[in-house]
């Protein structure tokens, strides 16, 4: 991607990296909204190390005999967390894309963000990558922001709070472990810079742009809660089996990869960002980090029923709709005919 030194950094990045509460991880995976990866190692625990983390996830309101038992996942099923609905939304209230195509003329430009005073020194490169990080986040705010304009909305900017390792969060505790994600409840995507090593080294998908596809994925995320259809897929999600469930939760994950291709196209009207490859990096991403992918390397084999992101060819197609068309009625997972 194509960044100078001049170009503007969010002023909405939280910088939470060597804060207490953020130097623990407990076992297994997360439903948090975003891209799921596992990541960390094993290791046994003495009996009074297990008592401090029991006390740390009753503290963050976790069910320790969850963790310890293996069936709990350290963050909270948010559909739990929204009343159910009594009757039936008809089906043409329900359809999330009825919205016109959008514009790629230049937007407002705006100051560059202060330095944040008090933070904790970080090694170079994550200070790189979070100043980076900031330029992405700052490039989906300018593209998102004339987004809603022409459609005559506001777009309501998201924090990105960067930890280590754990951090409280408004859906409970947001673990590495998780990836990235975004929690709708206090509308903020968490990144652990820790995953973008994973992605290179483990998923060997590298590049500074399947870095910004990622971000772009979790801010897809927001406008997604914005919009209204987080709220729609969960009450959805409540009044169905698991497996209907899952298939829900692919159309959600799979419509926040077209928008990221949505963002990507536009931010290259804007910006002209894009410099040769850079789509293929984010492709490579987008497969790596497909259900069925990740089931391989997990278990050796696949299981379609228990998807809840979409396979590697399901978010490669999504993307690329959204990048190759740049309007969001791209992007209506719901209502396809094929995911």
């Amino acid at each position: 991607m194509r960044y100078e030194d001049e170009d503007r950094q969010s002023k909405n990045v939280d910088d939470r990296r060597g804060q207490g509460g953020g130097g623990f991880r407990f076992p297994g995976g997360g439903g948090g909204r975003g891209i799921q990866i596992p990541i960390g190692g094993r290791g046994g625990m003495s009996f009074t190390t297990l008592l401090i983390l029991g006390a740390i996830m009753l503290f963050f309101g976790i069910n320790p005999l969850d963790v310890l038992l293996g069936g709990g996942q350290g963050f909270p099923d948010i559909s739990q967390q929204i009343p159910q609905e009594q009757k039936q939304v008809p089906r043409s209230e329900r359809n999330p894309f009825d919205i016109p195509g959008l514009p790629g003329s230049e937007g407002p430009s705006r100051q560059a963000q202060p330095a944040q005073p008090g933070q904790q020194p970080a090694p170079k490169a994550e200070d790189e990558m979070k100043v980076f990080i900031s330029r992405v986040l700052a490039d989906t705010e300018d593209v998102w922001h004339r987004v809603f304009q022409s459609f005559g909305k506001n777009y309501k900017e998201p924090q990105l709070v960067l930890f280590t390792g754990g951090t409280r969060t408004a859906c409970g505790v947001g673990q590495s472990a998780m990836g990235p994600f975004y929690c709708p409840l206090d509308q903020k995507v968490y990144v652990d810079l820790a995953f973008y090593d994973e992605l290179k080294r483990r998923f060997n998908a590298p590049g500074d742009f399947a870095q910004a596809y990622v971000v772009a994925h979790e801010v897809g995320h927001h406008v997604q809660t914005l919009l209204g259809i987080s709220d729609q897929v969960q009450r959805a999600k409540q009044r169905v089996s698991e497996r209907e469930g899952n298939r829900i939760q692919v159309m959600m994950e799979l419509q926040a990869d077209c928008l990221a291709g949505v963002w990507a196209n536009l931010n290259d009207q804007l910006k002209k960002r894009l410099e040769p490859g850079d789509i293929d990096e984010a492709l490579n991403a987008a497969a790596q980090i497909g259900d069925d992918m990740i089931q391989k390397r997990q278990q050796g084999y696949v299981v379609p029923d228990a998807f809840t992101h979409g396979s590697a060819a399901q978010r490669q197609d999504w993307f690329k709709r959204g990048f190759n068309s740049g309007q969001m009625k791209s992007c209506d997972t719901f209502n396809s005919g094929e995911l």
